[in-house]
Formats: structure tokens, C-alpha cells, sequence
């Protein structure tokens, strides 16, 4: 590209390229070409940290996000946006460089497909370099292109570049939703353990890493057993909170007028308190021994982590967070994205106008996909329920925004590896796609089915919806993944049956009426919306007659 075309009015762009894309840019954002002697100059900005999120775990149920967009940010005022971008990453910075002006001013089109491939995984490289560093502050440019896959603001419409400007930056949810920086953030922090790998399994471990397998395994039991704890706690401040109310209402006595307003006997409501205290008693003595339980389970975990300690001799425990780390994570990262995309889908890497719609209801943010999220489990409420040892806890899994133009989200694992009972797990979503709602369905549908999968382990074909849902699928003699089947009825599910229109088949309604019900409204709205589902209604109320399932 042509450094000497001062006062261009395409951010950094060759004319040629930015006359290609149809590009205007806005007055106050005019940017010279990028010079490579400055281009791999040290970053001098000062750098912002994002702030570490907390989330809550008491939480029943979303909250729904009113405020969708913020006032706008300077982000695209910087005309040394482009070499910010690029600088400080060495010769990935160049072939990037280079190879986007060669795929835009590429007319044949064999030739532009061979440059789209190419810059496609040197794309890819720069934001394994950028990644790298996450966590030791990254400059605003830097950051932007992680989280929206925004190369150079010449690539967008001003349209484009406002809305972007107005997506809220921060989390302000408490949900465990990230843009992809976020999330590198948190894994080169420690504070979230990398997404798993299907890796080769080695003949034989050294003994360190014998060790810090069993102490991550510890942990993760240590995880489960807090979670569980939270929720006995949790349970049990409901109950002292009731007892309270209910020795209000025992010791607010009436008073008898005819004898000088001394206090009356106690009302039917009194005594019925009394039942109720009586009640509550016996359930918070049980409570008692089920949190000393914990509190002692804790305890023994916490000896045995101290043991691993002495024998280690020296060898930290804690799972090292390194470059290498998160640069593996973000390898996880583009695999989810392909599979986000799928093959036939638009693997482009880098956000452009013609791709994106300036509409932010049209974009996977994270307020967009915490509404939809509440909206499916309004209808699925037992979508983030998980039992463990008698508590039942309700664990959304974090979610991962991608800068993708994919179709569908996917659930990359439903828990993680050393703490199956309690652990978030993870799903990813594409942010650009034609419909977030259908994105964030795929993503709920796929978590359901991989977390009843695991639950029943080697009797999947048999036990659980998923037993059930598998049964039905060789019976009709289907070919195919059982899985994207399962996907596809669980959208039509909650998009058309939970309106009453009928959409799947007899047996696939019944498997999910029972396994997979709605909330008893929507049950109740649509027993009469029709013949079969007055049947399944019906079904119900004489299975609840003899004595449930």
C-alpha cells in the first residue's frame, strides 16, 4: 500500500481498497496511511484494565437488561487506529498488511478466494499474538479487535461505527457473559480454568504433573462442595426468614375488650403459625447437620490439599497461567467459532459493512443475549437446574461472544473436567448472525443435550431425554447426527409449540411435555389451543393423581 496518500479520507486504506468497499468515512476520523517505520513502534497509550466481574450465584432467574446502548465512545476518532492495531506484533503485522491489499485488489476470482484464505489465518495469527498478552492491559484498538474483529473503522459504515460505539463496553449484568477480551482476561488471571481439548492421552505423566492433576481435581471437588454449601445457606436464611414471620404472627395477640383488653387466646391463624414454626424447626435442625456436613467435608478437602502441598516439596499446585495458555485457549476459541459458522458459512474473520447490519437489536450483545437467555428459560425453567446430593442449583454457564458470522451458538462443554457437579461449563455465540434468538436457542438446546448426556454417562441410549429422544430416533429409522436433530426440535419447541403451534412429532411432544416441560401457565394456556395437548394435560393431572412419574 501507497504511505504517501496524505489527507485520505479511508483511515489508513489504500484508495483503491477503500474505493472497493464502497467506504465513507466521517470528517473528524481522517487517518494517513500506515507508515512501517512507526507501524511497529512500542505502544506508549496509556492502557485501561477491565474491572473483575462478580458474579452472583443466588440468583433465580435473569434479570431482564432494559439499557441496550450507552453513549457513544471516541473509539473511532483515533486516526492511528489501523497502526495501533498492528503495532508491536512483528511480521504478522506485515503479512496482514500485505495480504489485505492484495485480496481487495484481486479482481480474478480464483485469485481473491487463494488472498481470503490466506489473510483468513494470518488474521487468526495477529489475534494469537494480541491474545497473548491478555491480561497485562491491552490499548483500546487491541481490545476491539477481539471483541468485534474490527481491523481498521475504514471497513465500516458510519452507521456501523455508531452503533458499535454505543454497545455497553462493561459488564454490568453480573451474568457470566463475556466478549472474547473479557474472557482471555479472565483465563490469563486465573480466574476461569481454559476450555478443554480433546488431547492425545500421554502413556505416562512425571510425577508434577501427577500432582497438580490431583490437586486441580481437589479444587474442583472444593468448588462443588461451596456451591453446595451456598445453597444449604441460602435455603437456610429463607427458612429463618419465614420462621421470623411466622412468630410475628404468633405473638400478635388480640386483645379482649370485655375483660379490660387482656390478650385473647390464640386465632386459628396463631395456631396454624405454631404448626408452621414447629415445621420449620425440624427443617433447620436438618439444615444444620447438612451445612456442619459441608463445613466438615471442606475441611478434610482442605487436609488433603495441604498434604499434596508437603509432597509436592516445592512444585507450585496452582494451574500455571501462561503465554502459552491463553494462546491455546484462543486455538479453542477459532474451533468454536468454525463451528459457530459451520462449513458452508462465512469464516471471514474481519467485520465489514456488508456484512453487518447497523441495527443493534440484530447484533449478539451481551444485554441481547441475556434477554433472550430469560426468555428461554421462562419457557424451559429447568434449563440451568442441577441437582447434586439433594441441593438443586441453578448454574448458567458462561457464555462466550464471538466476533463470527455464524448461525448457530454451540455448547463447547456442559461442566468442566474437575467438577462435573457444580461447574459452569461454557457455550459460545456468534455476535453477527441473522437471528440472535435462533444463535442463542441452538446454544440452550446443545447444553441441554450434552449436560443429560453426561448425567446418564454410558446409559445415554437409554436413560433421561436424551435415552428417550434417541429411542424415538432409531425407531422412525433417521439417519443423521441424533444431536442436530434433537437441536432442531428443541428450537421448534420453544419458537412454536410453546405457542400452541404444533410443530413436532406426536411422540417428541410427549417426550418433551414430560422431560422438558413448560411452566404450568403455558400448560394451562394451551390445553385448550388443541386436541393433543388437552391429551397430554390430561396425562398429567392422572399421573399427578397416582402419585407423579
Amino acid at each position: 500500500m501507497d504511505k504517501t496518500n496524505g489527507g485520505s479520507p479511508h483511515n489508513g486504506l489504500d484508495p483503491d481498497i477503500a474505493s472497493l468497499l464502497s467506504i465513507e468515512a466521517p470528517e473528524e476520523s481522517i487517518e494517513e496511511g500506515p507508515d512501517f517505520h512507526t507501524l511497529f513502534a512500542e505502544e506508549r497509550e496509556e492502557q485501561q484494565k477491565a474491572p473483575e466481574l462478580v458474579v452472583d450465584p443466588s440468583k433465580r432467574k435473569f434479570e431482564q437488561v432494559k439499557r441496550l446502548q450507552e453513549e457513544p465512545k471516541p473509539w473511532f476518532q483515533d486516526k492511528d487506529y489501523y497502526k495501533k492495531v498492528l503495532g508491536s506484533e512483528g511480521d504478522v503485522s506485515q503479512r496482514v498488511h500485505d495480504l489485505l491489499g492484495k485480496y481487495m485488489k484481486a479482481q480474478d476470482a480464483e485469485q481473491k478466494s487463494h488472498f481470503r484464505s490466506q489473510l483468513i489465518t494470518v488474521f487468526w495469527e495477529l489475534g494469537s499474538s494480541i491474545a497473548s498478552r491478555a491480561g497485562r492491559d491491552l490499548i483500546i484498538p487491541k481490545r476491539l479487535l477481539l471483541r468485534f474483529g474490527i481491523l481498521s473503522p475504514g471497513f465500516l459504515s458510519p452507521e456501523v461505527r455508531d452503533m458499535v460505539s454505543r454497545i455497553v463496553a462493561d459488564n454490568k449484568t453480573g451474568e457470566p457473559v463475556y466478549y472474547l477480551d473479557e474472557w482471555l482476561e479472565r483465563i490469563a488471571k486465573g480466574q476461569v480454568r481454559p476450555s478443554s481439548t480433546d488431547e492425545v492421552k500421554q502413556k505416562q505423566k512425571d510425577t508434577s504433573q501427577k500432582l497438580v492433576d490431583a490437586a486441580e481435581k481437589k479444587k474442583g471437588q472444593r468448588e462443588s462442595e461451596m456451591t453446595l454449601l451456598r445453597g444449604k445457606i441460602s435455603v437456610l436464611e429463607e427458612k429463618e426468614a419465614l420462621l421470623r414471620e411466622q412468630m410475628d404472627v404468633l405473638l400478635r395477640h388480640e386483645e379482649n375488650d370485655e375483660y379490660g383488653g387482656l390478650k385473647a387466646c390464640f386465632t386459628p391463624s396463631q395456631k396454624a403459625a405454631m404448626s408452621q414454626i414447629q415445621e420449620i424447626l425440624r427443617q433447620l435442625s436438618s439444615l444444620d447437620s447438612q451445612i456442619g456436613s459441608c463445613y466438615s467435608g471442606l475441611s478434610g478437602i482442605d487436609e488433603e490439599l495441604e498434604a499434596l502441598a508437603r509432597k509436592s516439596e516445592g512444585i507450585p499446585l496452582d494451574s500455571v497461567v501462561d503465554q502459552r495458555t491463553v494462546v491455546n485457549e484462543y486455538a479453542c476459541v477459532r474451533q468454536m467459532a468454525k463451528m459457530c459458522v459451520g462449513r458452508k458459512g462465512n469464516h471471514f474473520p474481519i467485520m465489514l459493512t456488508q456484512f453487518v447490519k447497523p441495527n443493534i437489536q440484530e447484533i449478539a450483545t451481551r444485554e441481547n443475549v441475556i434477554n433472550e437467555m430469560a426468555q428461554v428459560e421462562s419457557l424451559d425453567p429447568g434449563l440451568f437446574l442441577r441437582t447434586h446430593k439433594g441441593q438443586t442449583s441453578r448454574i448458567v454457564p458462561n457464555v462466550l461472544l464471538l466476533a463470527s458470522y455464524g448461525e448457530t451458538g454451540v455448547c463447547w462443554e456442559p461442566f468442566e473436567k474437575f467438577n462435573r457437579s457444580t461447574s459452569r461449563g461454557r457455550i459460545a455465540l456468534p455476535l453477527f448472525s441473522k437471528s440472535p434468538r435462533i444463535a442463542v436457542l441452538t446454544a440452550m438446546a446443545d447444553l441441554r443435550w450434552q449436560v443429560a448426556k453426561e448425567k446418564a454417562q454410558y446409559y445415554w441410549m437409554e436413560e433421561g431425554i436424551t435415552g428417550k429422544y434417541y429411542q424415538w430416533f432409531t425407531e422412525r429409522k433417521l439417519r443423521g447426527d441424533v444431536r442436530e436433530y434433537f437441536i432442531r426440535d428443541y428450537v421448534l419447541w420453544i419458537t412454536k409449540e410453546s405457542q400452541g403451534t404444533q410443530k413436532l412429532d406426536r411422540d417428541v411432544r410427549g417426550i418433551f411435555w414430560r422431560l422438558m416441560p413448560f411452566p404450568q401457565e403455558i400448560k394451562d394456556s394451551l390445553k385448550n389451543r388443541g386436541f393433543v395437548y388437552g391429551e397430554l394435560y390430561k396425562k398429567d393431572q392422572n399421573i399427578a393423581r397416582s402419585d407423579g412419574y
